[in-house]
């Protein structure tokens, strides 16, 4: 059967939304990434976290979700955020949410803490008595489960007030909101490069689709602070979900973020069951979320299914010459076509619901 036009898809999705919240027709948990502000003013209670999860995704996952698991970036991983979490997978389970499966959709950190919630999840819910959330995948937009070099700096300079740093404190300023303080930093001390890399590294059967960026968050200041390929705020090893923290410049050895065809240094190895799908040179950290439109995204784990989850987006090879090149056929190109008239969210969303 032939795929639909992605004016087509997008269309459709834009009618039926109100009516159907899913991805594939299935349910959709949110778990929101790093928010700054919370270190400047910590949420005072679960309430006010949650109404700042709220409002990280109203651009465009908000309405097509049914649960959220929302957390308090002043805390840690392993303390105050597993509670917060604790208590509303709970939530989600005596519910009934994902008794037909569930798709969670992370961005940023969210990653880092999709991979703790999902190694403990079950444990948590046998202790009252309740049965496992069924998780069918999670997508992963920009994930920083692998760390960032900015966080490795944001501890690093609150133990260090020399002068001549003070071209690393303001490219932290700008990651954290503040000065860093030592013992105020909360997730930022997670998000190091070596923390999170040895943070529920169990590997499990529920597929993690990364989606992959490479803009100038922040107008590029933050760029030269981290090593490899990056979207100003993660690396690419880490939103790739690269087995190590090498700095790579791409998914995969043989594509560029661009779509480019050409020798690229790539990871090793993944995690097991992590799959980069999609990669775009120019869309930012947070501009994966549906903000930027105007950046050709490129297939990478395509026309495949994972876990039930078919993985199906249009694709076309294509020549380039550069202004400068005269003669030849140019330089080879893969992309999603049209991939440019639309936002990644949007991209991704009516993609896996045809």
């Amino acid at each position: 059967m032939r795929k639909p036009t992605l004016a087509v898809a997008l269309a459709a999705a834009f009618c039926s939304t109100a009516a159907m919240a899913q991805v594939a027709g299935h349910n959709v948990v949110l778990i929101h990434g790093f928010q700054q502000e919370d270190l400047a003013n910590p949420p005072a209670d679960l309430n006010e976290v949650k109404a700042n999860g709220e409002d990280y995704w109203r651009t465009f996952w908000l309405s097509r979700s049914e649960a959220r698991i929302d957390w308090g970036s002043d805390g840690r991983v392993e303390g105050a955020i597993a509670q917060q979490a604790y208590n509303q997978i709970k939530s989600i389970a005596q519910q009934g949410l994902c008794d037909d499966y569930c798709i969670v959709v992370s961005h940023s950190t969210g990653d880092l803490v999709t991979r703790y919630m999902l190694d403990n999840q079950a444990r948590w819910l046998a202790a009252d008595g309740l049965p496992p959330l069924k998780i069918l995948a999670s997508l992963d937009f920009s994930g920083a489960g692998g760390g960032t070099d900015l966080a490795d700096l944001a501890v690093s300079v609150a133990y260090n007030d020399s002068w001549y740093l003070a071209p690393v404190k303001a490219a932290v300023r700008l990651f954290t909101g503040i000065d860093p303080e030592p013992g105020k930093l909360g997730v930022v001390n997670d998000l190091q490069t070596n923390v999170a890399r040895n943070l529920a590294v169990s590997p499990n059967d529920i597929p993690r689709l990364r989606f992959v960026a490479g803009g100038a968050s922040y107008g590029g200041v933050t760029k030269p602070f981290i090593d490899g390929t990056d979207d100003g705020v993660v690396p690419t090893h880490s939103s790739c979900g690269s087995a190590s923290s090498n700095a790579i410049d791409s998914c995969v050895s043989n594509l560029s973020l661009a779509g480019k065809v050409s020798s690229q240094d790539a990871p090793d190895s993944l995690y097991w069951n992590h799959y980069p799908v999609l990669m775009n040179e120019d869309v930012t950290h947070s501009g994966v979320l549906g903000s930027e439109v105007g950046n050709i995204s490129v297939p990478v784990v395509n026309n495949t299914t994972l876990n039930g989850l078919q993985v199906d987006f249009a694709s076309r090879s294509y020549n380039k010459r550069a202004w400068w090149q005269l003669w030849g056929s140019g330089d080879r190109y893969i992309e999603v076509p049209n991939s440019a008239n639309t936002d990644m969210s949007s991209l991704v969303y009516t993609t896996l619901n045809n």
